[in-house]
């Protein structure tokens, strides 16, 4: 099944754009629509509203008689290019003065006194607009009530225009901003431009550039993508760098064992007796460094870290003395556990990293002794660390050369001293910083004092 296509982003942010902008003109064009008809009305109504006044005026009393004489401008202020209808109705009570006889007459009760009221009706099929008010007169016992009416063409027509004109309007507004918002989209997605361009300016060389993303400067909301990409790029440098230190460190140090080992099967095929045993020797030191160097990248290994297991020291110690015991007697070393049976040695850390440690300790111990000599595992409490001290009687390290003790492929002391690849204590402190230890180097008069310190979890 193909994976669903993606909306480009342009599009996304286009449509993101348009569509809140459109929801909005509509509401403009409602809501202004109703003001333009509520303002037609209210002008229409005061032309109106005027015609009746001037008509109401000339409505008079002589000689007991109601009397009027309607004003030709009354009516000329009612004309219009629409040429409504005028209507007119004047009654006495419910009596017909003059006007339009079946013009829809109000009850006078409803109407106020000097008070016009509007009102729309239907009139010989149209819809019109009615003016009307109420006027009490003397010596008139009835009320007199004045209507004037027109129907609503003018009004309608008048309605349209302005009504098309905020649409014109709204339309070529909404036009101009689609105009204007693909060029600013490109300006506003230019960063963007630039992370991409960062990122394809590294493909295609030989080697691969893990250094940081120069794309510029970038907007907030962009910065945490390149932080991200940052990260994994550095992520990526330290787990490569690993491996190629791990080759660089494998192809120099293997390259001496296996001349050796290439030498020595020579002279194995020449019939030398002693041949076998020096073959023998070189693999030994061959499988022992191939051993230390995997110690070291596992230690040294990058990347999101498993959680921290909660590790009884005293069983890392136990499992480690049993597989060095014979070593052990082979070199004539004793090796001893000091610590109280009562007490709990648990750390936050890893099996596999302790044991390495511990292993390597001993068997730096065991190597660097003297037949006879004693390698001791204590371990100890203080209110904030769980301590494991190991102890030898061997010559120990000046105080001068404990520093570089720790570097890699270092091996200190004479030229005839015990084989080694110099990787030991460089495996441990790589091991211990994984886990939050220190480690720290004393004298132990004689012999070394090795002290890891781990946080009380």
């Amino acid at each position: 099944m193909p994976a669903p296509r993606a909306i480009a982003l342009r599009t996304r942010l286009l449509a993101a754009m348009l569509g809140p902008l459109a929801l909005v003109a509509v509401v403009v064009a409602l809501v202004g629509a109703t003001l333009i008809a509520d303002v037609v009305r209210r002008t229409n109504d005061r032309v109106l509203g005027g015609a009746l006044g001037a008509i109401a005026e000339t409505v008079e009393v002589e000689r007991g008689e109601v009397t009027l004489d309607l004003p030709p401008a009354a009516f000329g202020m009612l004309e219009n290019g629409e040429r409504d209808n005028v209507y007119y109705r004047i009654a006495v009570g419910g009596d017909l003065l003059t006007g339009y006889a079946d013009l829809p007459a109000p009850d006078p009760a409803d109407l106020t006194t000097d008070v016009p009221r509007f009102r729309f009706a239907t009139y010989r099929g149209q819809r019109i607009r009615i003016a009307e008010v109420r006027r009490a007169l003397p010596a008139i016992a009835q009320p007199v009530v004045v209507q004037v009416a027109e129907t609503l063409d003018n009004r309608a027509a008048l309605t349209r225009r302005l009504v098309v004109a905020l649409l014109v309007g709204e339309l070529l507004l909404v036009g101009i901003a689609v105009l204007l918002l693909r060029p600013a989209l490109g300006w506003s997605l230019r960063p963007l431009a630039r992370l991409r361009g960062a990122v394809e300016a590294r493909d295609g060389r030989a080697l691969p550039d893990l250094s940081p993303l120069d794309p510029g400067p970038l907007p907030i909301e962009l910065r945490p993508l390149a932080t991200a990409f940052d990260r994994l790029l550095a992520q990526l440098d330290t787990a490569t760098a690993a491996t190629r230190r791990f080759t660089a460190d494998a192809s120099h140090q293997m390259r001496t064992p296996l001349s050796v080992l290439k030498l020595q099967v020579a002279l194995a095929r020449r019939g030398e007796a002693d041949a076998l045993d020096e073959i023998g020797d070189a693999v030994t030191r061959l499988e022992r460094l191939l051993t230390q160097l995997l110690s070291l990248a596992r230690a040294e290994e990058a990347g999101a870290a498993a959680p921290f297991e909660q590790v009884d020291l005293r069983k890392v110690a136990t499992a480690v003395i049993s597989r060095r015991i014979a070593q052990g007697i082979e070199a004539g070393v004793d090796l001893q556990l000091d610590a109280a049976d009562d007490r709990s040695f648990v750390v936050a850390g890893y099996w596999s990293l302790l044991f390495e440690i511990v292993s390597n300790l001993i068997d730096n111990g065991i190597r660097y002794n003297a037949r006879g000599g004693t390698v001791t595992i204590a371990l100890a409490l203080t209110p904030d660390a769980v301590l494991l001290i190991v102890r030898d009687d061997g010559p120990g390290i000046p105080a001068a050369d404990r520093a570089r003790a720790f570097e890699r492929f270092v091996r200190l002391g004479p030229a005839d001293g015990p084989d080694g690849s110099g990787l030991g204590l460089a495996v441990v402190r790589s091991a211990a910083e994984r886990m939050a230890a220190s480690v720290e180097l004393s004298d132990a008069q004689p012999g070394l004092c090795v002290t890891l310190r781990f946080p009380t979890p």
